[in-house]
């Protein structure tokens, strides 16, 4: 009896004869002589012989334009060679059998009996290749990077400083750690190198380590294996690491991630690979890490709550936002973009905005950044009739609120704060030409580095 099988030897041997009969392709054996052994029905069939009368025939007096006989004295495979029968293109294979080194015979078959056949083949595959890219590109419509780098709208110094080296590293596997305060658009930014990127082509998996309750966070990284525990799938779960394999990762609020999990994530960087809760067995993947964070890193290892070793493998390349009152210039382009984009999404009619509504947009200094930016747009857009255009009027009070203690500070207030509202105006702009290097910001204004620090902790600049 056979080893690997409870088949009698002659049952094993009827199995093999009548998987070789009904091959769907025409199959032919050969000795080491070019005498055939062995000749599957259908070929015999559309050569007009029967399979008593082939066994022990010189291949080529059977089989037209055969090659059967040359592959068993040079020992060369042949693989999707053309072959002429019967007036017929077809594409045939032939490979040498080897026992002990020596050439005992070889193995020809027909895998397609014309070339239409092949053609059709090949149409039916690239009908598939296309089916599978449309499937993809949805895939990555619905769950991942909706974002380029054209999304990303402004062109100041500060901005385009960001931009252009997150653009440079978008085609390198090295970690990013994206920091910046909220609002200033960590996460655009994280789609638009994934976008850039050689993994463009699966989705950008997303994880907001502060909205998930930290009893959930490992199974929601690493997945789980069926029964894990109370409640969990009997078919188990992939983690969002699984999902990420061969793309990119992007873990939003990573300054939020408890203690444990911050340990359990670091092994799965240094071992580039994942075990799921309740499995046995580690998975090997190639995952691209993008992180982002509006909390100080360093000061939450100074203070024991992030791990110093996890901050080193997460900040290979660091890239940080800047705020938009670090960035005023682009106001005016943003608001425009946000009328335009809301309009359209909130089926309003606007079409702009009055000079002096964008000059209180521009002198208010955003805390909340571009996400406050857009709420104050909306907020506009809302309460805009006929006239089409947002006016003073339309803004938040806040903002209209600010502008009113700067008017009157213009209007008679006194020389003091006139000086002040000046002074506040150029330190920002020359922060801003100096990419904020405040040794070359005080040379730009011709004052010391000391007087500097001095008004901007007067002005809480």
């Amino acid at each position: 009896m056979n080893k690997r099988t409870s088949l009698q030897p002659q049952e094993l041997l009827e199995l093999y004869e009548n998987i070789f009969d009904h091959s769907y392709n025409w199959m032919v054996v050969v000795d080491a002589e070019g005498k055939i052994i062995l000749m599957n029905e259908p070929y015999c069939k559309f050569l007009g012989f029967t399979t008593e009368e082939v066994i022990g025939m010189h291949v080529t007096d059977v089989i037209e334009n055969t090659r059967m006989h040359i592959v068993v004295k040079t020992g060369e495979r042949e693989i999707g060679d053309v072959q002429q029968i019967k007036g017929n293109q077809m594409i045939a294979d032939r490979v040498p059998i080897f026992k002990n080194g020596k050439i005992i015979g070889a193995v020809g078959s027909v895998i397609f009996k014309d070339i239409v056949e092949l053609d059709s083949y090949v149409k039916r595959v690239s009908t598939m290749e296309k089916e599978l890219d449309f499937y993809k590109k949805e895939l990555k419509k619905a769950l991942g990077s909706r974002f380029t780098f054209e999304n990303i709208v402004g062109s100041s110094r500060a901005l385009n400083k960001a931009k252009d080296m997150a653009l440079q590293v978008s085609m390198s596997k090295s970690s990013i750690l994206l920091l910046g305060e909220s609002g200033t658009g960590k996460e655009l930014f994280a789609h638009s190198i994934h976008n850039a990127s050689p993994r463009s082509n699966y989705p950008l998996i997303k994880v907001n380590c502060a909205s998930i309750p930290t009893e959930l966070l490992e199974s929601e990284l690493f997945g789980y294996e069926p029964g894990a525990f109370t409640g969990a799938s009997k078919n188990g779960k992939p983690g969002k690491f699984e999902l990420a394999d061969n793309s990119t990762i992007f873990l939003d609020e990573i300054g939020d991630l408890p203690l444990a999990m911050q340990a359990k994530l670091l092994r799965a960087l240094q071992e580039k690979e994942i075990e799921r809760i309740g499995g046995t067995k580690s998975k090997k993947l190639d995952v691209r890490i993008i992180a982002a964070t509006n909390k100080n890193l360093e000061q939450m290892i100074k203070d024991k709550l992030f791990r110093e070793d996890l901050f080193y493998r997460l900040n290979v390349i660091r890239i940080t936002i800047p705020s938009l009152r670090e960035r005023q210039s682009d106001i005016p382009m943003l608001a425009k973009h946000l009328i335009k984009k809301l309009s359209k999404e909130m089926d309003r009619f606007v079409t702009g905005i009055s000079d002096e509504a964008m000059k209180l947009l521009v002198s208010y200094d955003w805390p909340g950044n571009i996400r406050e930016l857009e709420n104050a747009i909306e907020r506009a857009i809302n309460l805009v009739n006929k006239e089409a255009v947002i006016d003073v009027a339309h803004l938040p009070f806040y903002i209209r609120e600010q502008n009113s203690e700067l008017s009157g500070m213009a209007s008679g207030e006194g020389l003091r704060d006139l000086v002040a509202q000046l002074e506040i105006k150029e330190i920002k702009n020359a922060l801003e030409v100096c990419d904020h290097n405040k040794q070359q910001a005080a040379k730009y204004l011709g004052i010391s580095r000391t007087n500097l620090y001095e008004k901007m902790a007067k002005y809480r600049l």
